[in-house]
């Protein structure tokens, strides 16, 4: 085979720095859409960026040239800088050091984009702690119903 092939999709999720909720409606569309970019540069295509004022969950290609941890690192550390750096949060801005990721099957690509999608609407039910006992279920990117 003269090239590598790559079809590794991960959902990836993590939390403001003590789960503040600093992520506003206004702000968030700038931070997921400078976010959606940083994957760019990082080699990996993102599906989807969504998540509440405490925490982000997203679905990206992972670049078979980068470690997942890597990616991560650099998309956490870019954001906050760049929220930092031009103000768009009056607070001062930083992510938790720990992170969740799952594969997901391209099988499941939609479901988990959905689950993504509607992460606002789940949270109207279920919180941000109850979905952090669920991660111990994960299976294939998100919880098991």
């Amino acid at each position: 085979m003269p090239s590598s092939l790559n079809k590794i999709y991960v959902h990836a999720i993590w939390s403001t720095k003590h789960r503040e909720s600093l992520i506003n409606v206004g702000a968030e569309k700038e931070i997921f859409e400078f976010m959606v970019n940083e994957f760019k540069e990082n080699g990996c295509q993102c599906l989807i960026i969504n998540g509440t004022p405490d925490h982000v969950h997203c679905l990206f290609k992972l670049n078979l040239n980068l470690a997942l941890a890597t990616v991560i690192k650099n998309i956490k550390g870019s954001t906050s800088h760049f929220i930092n750096q031009n103000g768009v949060i009056p607070e001062k801005f930083a992510w938790q050091k720990g992170y969740g990721a799952f594969s997901v099957s391209i099988s499941n690509l939609d479901r988990v984009y959905q689950y993504i999608h509607n992460q606002k609407k789940h949270h109207k039910i279920h919180s941000l702690e109850d979905e952090m006992l669920e991660l111990e279920k994960f299976q294939d990117g998100f919880p098991n119903d």
